[in-house]
């Protein structure tokens, strides 16, 4: 059972942002204070109540994130469906996934591979 108070209204947008970035990270909220050189009663209130972080809060969580401040404000997630036909890579991928997972390995490594050259 979780513990705290019970929430009477949903959490800031951008405590809901920072709490879907530390859990995506696998982090508590005292593991996430430590890493910001911050009290775990400070994360609580950031993502739970604060509707007005400072900027220079923002933009050390975002830092931490790795990520802007633009996205760590704001849910830029996209729902929209291209229209038209699957691109090259999608029907790739699908072929891919058809495969058997030792003949999907291979061609795996062989990608990383190339990908690796062409990014040195």
């Amino acid at each position: 059972m979780p513990s705290g108070r019970i929430a009477n209204k949903p959490a800031p947008k951008f405590g809901q942002r920072m709490t879907a970035f530390r859990v995506a990270k696998g982090l508590t909220q005292s593991d996430l204070a430590a890493a910001l050189g911050m009290t775990r009663n400070q994360i609580a209130y950031y993502e739970r109540a604060s509707t007005n972080p400072s900027m220079e809060t923002v933009e050390k969580i975002a830092a931490f994130f790795g990520v802007t401040v633009g996205e760590l404000l704001n849910d830029t997630t996209k729902t929209k469906n291209k229209p038209g036909p699957p691109s090259q890579l999608a029907r790739l991928t699908e072929r891919l996934s058809k495969l058997p997972r030792g003949k999907q390995k291979v061609v795996t490594d062989m990608l990383e591979g190339l990908l690796k050259q062409a990014a040195g």
